[in-house]
């Protein structure tokens, strides 16, 4: 992928109004889920669309701007507008839908049903977390990853949707899945 790195405000601002879409990384080098997300989106396929990348260390007139306090974040610009931030690190599957522009959710079942909203809460830390997504990326369900870790709202809403504070957690369809339950998410999604 085409990756440029951005040195302030007015070089992010010349970029984007010279695109239809923009999409910067802010990352902290040297912290864990940061690298996560650097290197995620350093293996994405070199013809995509490319991406812009700044490092909160560095660069600090970006992310006060648009008052982001988590890295890594991924923010998406459409013209000069700021659309949507993604926060923490994603899987590459997750990254591959929203450079492309496709939804985030698992794809259609061979019967045509609607796509399943999918998220899975996890922590850097957890191996059932990695487990888990690894399971997910073989079945090429596509699903929107967050760090609980590093974004402590969405962990307060994790828990209030399931009642429990472990990792990882699928929420499919809003139902909440607590633990890799392979069956339960394999009927959830209708995998055979």
């Amino acid at each position: 992928m085409n990756i440029n790195q951005v040195h302030s405000y007015d070089e992010l601002a010349q970029s984007i109004s010279q695109n239809e879409k923009t999409f910067l990384l802010l990352y902290k080098s040297g912290a864990e889920n940061s690298d996560c997300a650097l290197e995620r989106l350093k293996n994405m396929p070199l013809n995509r669309q490319g991406v812009l990348i700044a490092d909160v260390n560095t660069v600090r007139d970006i992310h006060l701007r648009f008052q982001i306090s988590t890295a890594p974040s991924l923010l998406v610009f459409e013209g000069n507008k700021l659309s949507n931030i993604f926060k923490g690190c994603q899987s590459e599957t997750a990254y591959d839908s929203i450079i492309s522009g496709r939804s985030i959710g698992a794809t259609a079942s061979m019967g045509g049903s609607p796509a399943k909203q999918v998220t899975v809460y996890s922590t850097p830390s957890c191996s059932w977390c990695t487990t888990l997504k690894s399971y997910l990326d073989q079945k090429q369900i596509k699903y929107r990853e967050i760090n609980v870790a590093s974004d402590t709202s969405a962990a307060e809403a994790m828990v209030k949707k399931s009642g429990q504070q472990g990792v990882p957690q699928t929420e499919i369809n809003g139902q909440m899945i607590v633990g890799f339950d392979k069956n339960r998410i394999n009927q959830l999604l209708e995998i055979k």
